[in-house]
């Protein structure tokens, strides 16, 4: 007797493997980058602005921390890059941070990381995801009532093709990952083309005037301490995943 939940099932996710054919599961590093760094990706294309969102609350004046609070993030980067390349060198089975906590500071202590883990997977997504729908919108502004639709139907396209195993979420994922990679460079080809012929494109705002203004010195300092410490940890979400 057929049922139609296991049918259904079967549809969406495929047919389940043995423990012997999970051998074919293993990818190829053209396939495996498109899985493995989608997260810090699709970060890269909004960390910049939330750095900016943040400091022209203090005025356009503060927008001149933007490359300083960029290369602190770079920095940042670098070293969890480094850190986990020791990690895979040291844990070879994989685990990542689960493992590692684990296997030095207990069970308990990878259980806490774990669940950390969960709750960032979920902020990824759902940020990720938020920032995906309103990038659509801003090109296609009367989908806007339909935002919330748009980001569950998002999530439920995401969360079905990474249950349907990892091999075939990797070449779904494969084309956006690159075709965004390949267009990053070619934006940055092109300002850097246009800088180097004097054809750099002038943003509205650049001719606006700063007026200083009057107040308590001590207290300015400490706001703009914060300020630039809250747009760089906004920036840090560059590192996501």
């Amino acid at each position: 007797m057929i049922r139609i939940p296991e049918v259904a099932k079967r549809l969406v996710v495929g047919r389940a493997l043995r423990s012997s054919e999970l051998g074919q599961t293993l990818l190829p590093k053209r396939v495996a980058l498109p899985i493995f760094a989608s997260d810090p990706l699709s970060s890269v294309a909004y960390a910049t602005q939330e750095v900016l969102l943040v400091l022209t609350l203090g005025g356009m004046a503060y927008v001149h921390f933007t490359p300083w609070i960029a290369a602190a993030v770079v920095a940042l980067m670098t070293v969890v890059v480094l850190s986990y390349q020791q990690v895979v060198r040291a844990y070879p089975s994989g685990g990542g941070s689960y493992e590692v906590v684990s296997a030095n500071l207990g069970e308990n202590a990878g259980l806490v990381v774990g669940a950390a883990l969960l709750v960032d997977y979920v902020m990824t997504v759902a940020v990720s995801v938020a920032s995906g729908v309103d990038n659509i919108i801003s090109a296609v502004p009367h989908l806007h009532a339909q935002r919330v639709p748009m980001a569950l139907g998002f999530v439920a396209l995401l969360a079905v093709v990474n249950l349907r195993g990892v091999r075939e979420s990797g070449r779904a994922f494969a084309t956006p990952t690159y075709l965004f990679v390949s267009g990053v460079l070619i934006m940055i080809a092109t300002g850097l083309f246009r800088y180097l012929v004097a054809d750099a494109p002038v943003a509205e705002s650049a001719s606006y005037g700063i007026r200083p203004q009057e107040g308590d010195a001590q207290l300015a300092g400490v706001a703009l301490v914060l300020l630039v410490l809250r747009a760089f940890s906004n920036g840090c979400t560059a590192l996501t995943g």
